[in-house]
């Protein structure tokens, strides 16, 4: 992508955090922006607080005159404007949704962006995102990656710890049901663990030295919600893969699901999967 079109899509995601942060503000802690309003194309129901982030992100995208791929939760893939597009977002409007309903202050947004005119959107995977942006509104950090360029948070440049002690690590997880029985073991062994409840701003923990490692294993992740943090652990230096230490190259598409492990350095990686039965 050139210089001049990084500029100008940086510009377009700042201006979509900035909005649709003032578009939810209201929101925040409101009962009522709980409510149902549609299913949404993940499978997942869309709540009224959802359906506003999303909506202001297509209204600014469309105001860009350009022809542009959406990959979105609610929506699924939308295309705006006539010509082939230029690029895809892959946006979560709203990742901590359930936080944002309670006002816990972790959740946030996440933008990530792929050239379009590389290879058909239908081959486009992970692997080809260049750009990624994750705010979490509450207490407004940004974190944004650009392809090796190296990561910053709130324009400082920043890269993940040194521990290569499992069990001095502090570790973020996302685990629910009978998941949960999967890390006992890695909770016997680890220093610490949280659950925040808000995946991309969680792997971006990593990414700044927050968490030593983060892991969600149900296997569930979707790939919107990991497409930006993935590009942002990279650029920082960190290690990103499946329960299985392989490679994510999931499919630009609302409906892929993963697992994700998360860490500062391979051995911690390593050790991880190790622990939790992985390999």
């Amino acid at each position: 992508m050139k210089e001049e079109d990084i500029r100008f899509w940086r510009e377009i995601s700042h201006k979509i955090i900035y909005q649709v942060e003032d578009a939810i503000s209201p929101l925040v802690g409101r009962k009522t922006s709980g409510k149902i309003v549609k299913m949404g194309a993940d499978g997942t129901p869309t709540k009224l607080i959802d359906e506003v982030a999303e909506e202001k992100v297509i209204e600014i995208l469309k105001s860009t005159g350009k022809s542009i791929t959406l990959i979105s939760e609610e929506i699924g893939e939308l295309k705006i404007g006539n010509r082939y597009s230029e690029v895809i977002f892959v946006i979560d409007p709203l990742d901590g949704t359930a936080n944002a309903l309670k006002n816990i202050p972790v959740y946030g947004i996440s933008i990530a962006i792929a050239d379009a005119s590389i290879k058909p959107l239908e081959e486009l995977t992970l692997q080809d995102i260049e750009m990624g942006f994750v705010k979490n509104l509450a207490n407004c950090n940004l974190y944004e990656a650009f392809k090796d360029n190296g990561v910053c948070l709130n324009d400082r440049y920043v890269s993940p710890s040194i521990q290569d002690n499992l069990a001095d690590s502090s570790i973020g997880v996302y685990i629910q049901g009978d998941k949960i029985n999967r890390i006992g073991k890695l909770s016997n062994t680890v220093r610490r663990i949280r659950l925040l409840g808000s995946v991309a701003i969680e792997l971006c923990y990593v990414a700044d030295g927050t968490y030593d490692a983060f892991l969600d294993i149900r296997g569930n992740v979707r790939i919107i919600d990991i497409a930006a943090a993935k590009i942002i652990i990279e650029e920082s230096g960190g290690i990103i893969t499946d329960e299985n230490g392989q490679n994510l190259n999931n499919k630009l598409n609302v409906k892929e699901r993963t697992s994700v492990i998360a860490s500062c350095n391979l051995k911690i990686h390593k050790d991880i999967i190790n622990v939790i039965g992985g390999f």
